[in-house]
């Protein structure tokens, strides 16, 4: 799913500020990260996008791209905003909290969610539950990987390759992963200073990957369980897996899509229609048998061959939580060192 996709799902974007009366247009903008709009229009926002204009009469503007993308774009447009609804991945939503770019609204159904998927000061909600992942191609690979010591392998020397820290939210998150399972910040750098070797290069799009893997341009590259669960659908080299060290377990953490209320948005009544549309029972019901996602509610337990799917992919995996707080302030200073390990 490219970055930068500008994708109007209705009418062309209008100026805001204008002699008319912004409140009373049937309209709301969404910024947000990819993986939830499928590239065939069956994704899970093609369909509640779809019902949400058909219940509501609103029509929904969505604009694409890398979490961090997405964010710096709000930052920009601060003074005067176009976006309505910010979705993005952590530790992004918590950047966007910081830099105010966020208004509290608890959307219905947001007693449901989690406390650690919300925010405690009401800003932000997760809308779709994931989990981060790598994928591997099925059909060139006899089996997947197990950790990330093989990755070095020769093999992968210009066949591997994983989205930019700092840049994509996925990308991020091999950072906070290897920071994990290595037991520290300098020797997770000296294995990813290790593997740029076989890295093929800096990449601003994670779900531009999946294909480069279906069509055996790579053997490996990272993604998240949702967006890549959804893409086998149309892609189906694509297997997921989860590294671990050559001591440790497999092991993932959560890598939810978060929304929040832009501040100062133009069209703030319709974004809280749509933020409290994403979570009633009937779009969450669908997150999993159509997104490829888990539910942020719950109270949603979904049964479809997806979910149990899903269910069965997570089996023996070892969840953490990771301090997103120590993330959100030394996110800089991660990249940083990961820029100067790898000479990006």
């Amino acid at each position: 799913m490219p970055r930068n996709r500008i994708v109007p799902i209705a009418a062309p974007l209008t100026a805001c500020g204008g002699s008319s009366s912004a409140a009373d247009e049937k309209v709301v903008t969404v910024y947000s990260a990819d993986g939830l709009k499928g590239e065939s229009g069956d994704g899970w926002y093609d369909r509640i996008f779809k019902d949400f204009t058909k219940e509501t009469g609103i029509k929904v503007e969505y604009v694409e791209g890398g979490s961090g993308e997405m964010v710096q774009r709000a930052v920009r447009e601060r003074s005067n905003p176009q976006a309505d609804v910010l979705v993005t991945l952590p530790p992004f939503i918590q950047q966007a909290d910081g830099k105010g770019l966020l208004q509290k609204y608890a959307p219905t159904g947001s007693d449901q969610v989690s406390g650690a998927d919300k925010a405690t000061d009401g800003t932000w909600t997760s809308v779709v539950n994931n989990y981060f992942s790598f994928i591997y191609d099925k059909k060139a690979l006899k089996q997947a990987p197990t950790t990330w010591e093989e990755l070095l392998d020769t093999k992968y020397k210009g066949k591997l390759q994983y989205s930019t820290p700092g840049v994509a939210g996925d990308g991020t998150a091999v950072v906070i992963k290897a920071m994990h399972d290595f037991g520290g910040e300098k020797p997770a750098m000296d294995y990813l200073g290790k593997l740029q070797s076989n890295n093929v290069g800096p990449s601003s799009s994670t779900g531009k990957l999946a294909p480069k893997v279906d069509k055996s341009e790579l053997l490996v590259a990272n993604g998240d369980v949702q967006m890549n669960f959804a893409q086998s659908k149309s892609m189906p080299n694509l297997g997921i897996w989860f590294p671990a060290t050559s001591k440790g377990k497999p092991t993932t953490f959560a890598l939810p899509y978060a929304a929040g209320l832009v501040t100062g948005a133009p069209h703030t009544e319709n974004g809280k229609k749509l933020l409290d549309y994403m979570l009633t029972q009937k779009a969450q019901q669908q997150v999993s048998e159509i997104g490829g996602g888990f539910s942020a509610r719950k109270d949603v337990k979904a049964t479809d061959q997806t979910a149990i799917a899903l269910t069965e992919l997570m089996a023996g995996v070892e969840i953490f939580e990771p301090d997103w707080n120590d993330i959100d302030k030394n996110l800089t200073k991660y990249v940083d060192s990961w820029k100067s390990a790898t000479g990006s």
